[in-house]
């Protein structure tokens, strides 16, 4: 255990690459980050197919922060990049997210860390990172990280809701929403009636 910054002593970290059993509680942290209040963009992108698409295509850069009792309380997730006709290749640092409840105690540092280090084993020869730029925090971070280089993106999005083509597509869940309930109530219905006569032919009897 040890004590950082005047923080709480919490228990060592082992930087390891991610397991499949992993992933729920490397979700669940991500949930807890990416929230659509602070920061919509990265909460949209943010689900478990991310995550299932990331460790079958690149595992060895999924990595993971677990205490010495054995919970992840952090994790790393990247994947090597290469241009068509380039001998240029890159790693990019995709997501990067810390328990709450660990964070400010380096934890996210040391993950960069060891990251970069297989990113420079694979081959690359530069590594990317993106964040909002309202982050200002995870700007600070990735600057003492020794990132540089800034570029300014543009995220755009269009609503669907009042799209034809969605409308129609919702009417016709809703639609077949309700079928199957009539039919659920339909089937219920018969079998109740059947055993309703089978219990009176039992009296009879």
């Amino acid at each position: 255990m040890k004590r950082k910054n005047g923080l709480a002593a919490v228990p060592e970290v082992n930087i390891r690459q991610m397991r499949l059993e992993d992933m729920p509680r490397v979700f669940k942290i991500g949930q807890q980050l990416f929230t659509p209040e602070r920061w919509p963009t990265l909460y949209r992108a943010w689900d478990e197919y991310e995550i299932t698409e990331l460790y079958g295509t690149d595992d060895e850069f999924c990595l993971v922060a677990e205490t010495e009792r054995g919970r992840v309380v952090g994790f790393a997730l990247g994947a090597m990049m290469q241009k068509p006709q380039s001998a240029w290749r890159y790693g990019w640092l995709l997501w990067l997210g810390v328990a709450p409840h660990y964070a400010g105690r380096g934890i996210g540092g040391r993950l960069v860390h060891h990251i970069t280090e297989r990113f420079i084993e694979h081959g690359a020869r530069m590594m990317l990172v993106d964040t909002d730029e309202e982050n200002t925090e995870a700007l600070e971070f990735f600057r003492q990280q020794g990132f540089g280089h800034e570029v300014r993106h543009i995220y755009l999005s269009k609503n669907f809701v009042h799209h034809p083509h969605y409308r129609a597509w919702r009417a016709a869940k809703q639609r077949a929403r309700a079928r199957r309930r009539r039919r659920v109530l339909t089937s219920q219905v018969v079998r109740g009636n059947a055993a309703r006569a089978k219990l009176q032919r039992r009296r009879h009897h």
